[in-house]
């Protein structure tokens, strides 16, 4: 059985900082021995997928083609908080009957913040 184990994250700057943002998003905390190269989120908890963030010499650039979708039953103050914690909103969509907000993570890296339609 093949499981998901890791959600990774490449980055060109400070693994930590980039975890730690994450971690105040989703009101975690970055895992014992983090540094500017390697840093997990969620691994000390046991939580799975834990979030892990790799410095790389090379990030991919243009759109990724994987990202996080994360869930909010009150989207706009996640989108806000989001934002105050150094997120750039990218735009808002309502379409397969759901809403959700693109937004940027301080290295540029997009995710979704997103809930449900009334009709599901």
């Amino acid at each position: 059985m093949i499981r998901i184990a890791n959600v990774t994250v490449d980055c060109s700057g400070d693994a930590a900082v980039l975890a730690g943002f994450y971690a105040q998003l989703l009101g975690r905390s970055v895992d014992d021995g983090a540094s500017p190269y390697f840093a997990t989120v969620g691994r000390g908890a046991g939580d799975v997928p834990v979030l892990m963030f790799i410095r790389v010499p090379d990030r991919t650039t243009g759109k990724n083609s994987v990202h996080l979708d994360l869930h909010a039953e009150d989207l706009p103050a996640a989108v806000e908080r989001a934002v105050g914690l150094g997120a750039k909103h990218v735009g808002d969509f309502d379409e397969y009957g759901a809403q959700w907000t693109t937004l940027a993570d301080p290295e540029g890296n997009l995710f979704d913040i997103g809930r449900p339609s009334g009709n599901g």
